[in-house]
């Protein structure tokens, strides 16, 4: 469980860097099983990429019907302008979300052993939810960027209440595209909202037209093994995986169930 200094630098930077948090056979399960759900997966003529372009993400019904599935979403470099794969299978998977960690028995297993939830309660949430898995590849040499976010933006609660756990199965760096935080930066408003809209599809709302403060990233480079706790106002990065080797990370997103858990979220699922 966390310290008193612990909880304090949480509180202070916004994020919270735990070494050897995640042992090697769970890591090694969690990446097995994310193998066995790629081998599974049938690729369509038409796949979807994963993207921080927003144009793609909110009219892509498959990523909005994700809430309560386990899916698929490839790397922008891996299919070309007509559909077709330039990449191999397992070469072209970005990501597995959102749902794994509730219908995968195995991921299920994994997570369960850790205690997530109880940190989330030392951090302040009265009843932890975990409503959001991601198993991340960051693919060698086409891992693409994910920009500068807040994870509130996705997981809109009132009053706000999302935390994020990252998970590094693999060594992250600058070179394969390790996260990159702005210290305190959980300070600053919630800049944007992304709900679902009246015509089917979802929208990003402006809550703060204000600029990103003009502070330089701070580089999380950690080994296999760490976790990284996110304040859920906290703007982070990550940047494109230039590197021959991969950067697997998973990640659980809480929200506080005290909360009210805003109705027009992109992210729907009656999933327990």
């Amino acid at each position: 469980m966390l310290s008193e200094q612990q909880i304090a630098r949480f509180q202070h930077q916004g994020y919270l860097v735990i070494n050897d948090f995640i042992n090697a056979d769970q890591r090694q399960q969690l990446m097995s099983q994310a193998q066995v759900q790629v081998d599974g997966f049938q690729p369509v003529a038409n796949p979807t990429i994963f993207t921080t372009d927003q144009q793609q993400r909110v009219s892509d019904a498959y990523f909005l019907g994700s809430g309560d599935q386990i899916c698929f979403f490839l790397e922008p470099e891996a299919v070309d302008q007509k559909g077709q794969w330039l990449v191999p299978k397992h070469r072209a998977i970005n990501k597995i979300g959102h749902a794994q960690h509730i219908l995968d028995p195995v991921c299920k297993q994994v997570i369960d052993q850790l205690p997530t939830a109880g940190l989330c309660e030392q951090l302040g949430m009265q009843q932890p939810r975990a409503l959001q898995a991601m198993h991340i590849f960051k693919q060698p040499g086409i891992g693409g960027e994910v920009g500068l976010h807040q994870d509130s933006t996705f997981l809109y609660t009132q009053p706000l209440s999302c935390i994020g756990f990252w998970l590094a199965l693999e060594d992250a760096d600058r070179h394969n595209g390790c996260l990159q935080a702005l210290p305190g930066g959980h300070r600053i408003p919630l800049k944007q909202r992304f709900f679902r809209n009246q015509q089917g599809g979802a929208s990003f709302a402006t809550l703060d037209a204000s600029p990103w403060p003009e502070e330089p990233l701070q580089m999380l480079e950690v080994p296999a093994g760490t976790l990284i706790i996110l304040h859920g106002q906290l703007p982070h990065y990550s940047a494109a995986n230039t590197s021959g080797i991969s950067r697997q990370a998973f990640t659980l997103h809480y929200v506080d169930q005290a909360c009210a858990y805003a109705a027009d979220n992109w992210l729907q699922t009656d999933l327990v």
